[in-house]
């Protein structure tokens, strides 16, 4: 049985301790959780709970622009999902075999990205020239044309760019690897949940890139989570992009599961097929 509601903390009583029974492929819901009860704003926000004899075993949450996140949902828990919704998902990201269940009960999507969620084991930190350091407010006009820029590149943007940095910048979660005394490469550190901090986004620009920034500064920003913030350090890959895949598992970043980015342009209905 599903329940929703728009109350962030009537859904952290309920969700919360199901999610951090696996805090690793659950860091999204839950760093998405500990945001909306920091005071990140989120129009018309749903979330909702699956529960079988009173006991829950599933979660989902949507806070629009986003896509709906099915991260925690069962793989037969789709259906009655997709129903209670009225076939209403135009947008939802979750693991490879929950987003099957959807497509395969809404019919062929416009748009599918993959990804992979890495693990972090032993941290190898490149050789490259250079050095971090944590973001400053002086960085601030580079780093939200950098959020611009990557959002434009992946077609997956953060709402108010600005904004989005402003707090991240606050929270002390960006960072910067500088050669010849410029920045060159952004890498982002979530906060802690449940012991598992989450790198993302890593944006190197064009002219910069091929020189091992990204992952300098993906290794920076690792070695501090596992210093100072959390157990274990995640993130998320394109599998469309060999090369960032080969250059995280190059640092240390092990495959733990694979997820799917679902788009549908037009109105979708319970049942219907394309």
């Amino acid at each position: 049985m599903w329940t929703f509601t728009s109350d962030v903390e009537a859904y952290a009583a309920v969700a919360e301790p199901f999610l951090l029974g696996d805090p690793v492929r659950n860091t999204v819901p839950l760093t998405i959780l500990a945001n909306l009860r920091a005071g990140m704003p989120a129009k018309d926000p749903v979330f909702g709970w699956w529960s079988v004899d009173g006991e829950v075993r599933g979660a989902v949450f949507h806070t629009p622009p986003h896509p709906m996140g099915l991260f925690a949902v069962p793989v037969e828990a789709v259906a009655s999902l997709v129903a209670e919704l009225n076939g209403d998902l135009p947008m939802f990201v979750g693991p490879t075999e929950v987003t099957a269940e959807g497509i395969r009960l809404l019919g062929t999507p416009d748009r599918v990205v993959s990804e992979r969620l890495y693990r972090l084991g032993t941290l190898a930190v490149p050789d490259v020239p250079g050095q971090g350091r944590p973001a400053v407010p002086g960085d601030f006009p580079l780093l939200v044309s950098w959020y611009h820029a990557f959002g434009d590149e992946v077609a997956m943007g953060e709402g108010d760019v600005a904004e989005r940095v402003a707090q991240r910048l606050a929270g002390r979660e960006l960072f910067v690897w500088e050669a010849d005394g410029a920045p060159v490469s952004l890498a982002a550190l979530s906060p802690a949940c449940g012991g598992v901090c989450r790198i993302g986004p890593v944006y190197t620009p064009p002219s910069r890139r091929r020189r091992g920034y990204g992952a300098a500064v993906t290794a920076y920003a690792s070695r501090i989570g596992l210093t100072e913030r959390c157990e274990q350090v995640v993130l998320f890959t394109d599998l469309g992009n060999p090369t960032s895949n080969a250059i995280y598992q190059a640092i240390g970043y092990e495959p733990v599961s694979d997820y799917t980015h679902v788009t549908y342009d037009g109105p979708r209905s319970a049942g219907r097929r394309s």
